[in-house]
């Protein structure tokens, strides 16, 4: 079969999700890349289409892309358009980030994303959407407040899908230990300091019974290399978040109703938040603004979005009737 001509940069193409997706790549200073997604029938098309008057962007979390297209169809079947953007370094834009040398899925600065936010927030604003909802999952939902944050007037709402706004670890790890990483992320960057944990991702993959199909080249269930630099630009985050943030947007916040152990496989991996403490959650969520909601999510997994039933459901009808209300 003859190589098909690649898109230009910055137009739309066939996305790997299929026909109902495109994606775009958005160059970033420096050279890096970020990708942003869409789904066709809820965004316009062409000068003739409305847009519609709210916008949802999608922000991953970490060893994570998007690959969800039922939260893009609950999201347009309540009348409004999605988007998300696969940030440098993640799925889409894997290959560019390890081509120019970086390591997959990390950044020295987490304030290197919001040049990706900024990028994805364009085009999405360009489109003629009038209100942007920003939907963060995970270490998403930690870069997505500190955007929002520091770019005031650019979002108007936030979404945060179990965000790690804590390290979910002992006080050991997030005391003696974070100061050594402070230290070593500047004079080892590279150093290898952790791994997430394959029981989780195992639980929730299609070929280990699971119920979920994705690229394992982009989301290996073992992860990626935790290197100190990154751990560390994290862990600035997460003081930031401590101290507290002035966002005065509207802010929902879900978890899941409880955790589970996250470091050895159990029955409930898929029904609790298996990675993240919930309980640390609703001790920082308030601290991010003046207008924060904390909606607890019975039988969600760390991702709500792929939860089984009721839990899915349950959270997609948390979200979408918080936007109805909060985002005129």
């Amino acid at each position: 079969m003859p190589d098909r001509p690649e898109p230009a940069r910055g137009a739309w193409r066939p996305d790997v999700l299929g026909p109902d997706f495109e994606a775009r790549t958005l160059p970033l200073p420096g050279g890096a890349e970020a990708t942003l997604v869409r789904h066709v029938p809820s965004t316009p098309d062409g000068p003739g289409d409305d847009p519609a008057r709210v916008a949802v962007l999608y922000v991953h979390g970490f060893v994570d892309y998007f690959f969800h297209p039922h939260v893009a169809r609950a999201v347009a079947d309540r009348g409004h358009a999605f988007y998300a953007v696969d940030l440098r370094g993640h799925g889409r834009s894997l290959a560019a980030h390890t081509a120019a040398g970086h390591d997959p899925n990390l950044v020295t600065d987490l304030a290197l994303y919001a040049q990706d936010l900024d990028a994805a927030a364009a085009v999405v604003r360009g489109a003629g959407h009038e209100r942007l909802v920003v939907l963060g999952h995970s270490t998403g939902g930690l870069i997505a407040p500190l955007w929002a944050n520091g770019r005031p007037g650019r979002a108007d709402a936030l979404v945060l899908n179990s965000p790690w706004l804590e390290l979910n670890e002992g006080w050991f790890e997030r005391v003696p230990a974070t100061w050594a990483i402070d230290v070593g992320g500047r004079v080892a960057p590279r150093l290898v300091v952790g791994r997430l944990g394959e029981h989780y991702g195992g639980a929730l993959h299609r070929t280990t019974g699971g119920a979920w199909d994705y690229d394992l080249a982009w989301k290996p269930r073992e992860g990626f290399p935790v290197r100190s630099a990154w751990l560390r630009t994290v862990r600035r985050a997460h003081r930031r978040v401590a101290r507290g943030l002035d966002l005065t947007i509207p802010v929902l916040v879900l978890t899941s109703a409880r955790s589970g152990p996250a470091r050895r496989w159990h029955p409930e991996l898929v029904t609790t938040d298996s990675v993240l403490d919930v309980a640390q959650i609703a001790d920082r969520a308030p601290r991010l603004g003046t207008d924060v909601t904390l909606v607890p999510v019975p039988g969600g997994a760390h991702d709500l979005a792929l939860s089984p039933e009721p839990a899915r459901s349950a959270y997609l009808s948390a979200v979408l009737d918080w936007v109805d209300t909060h985002v005129p």
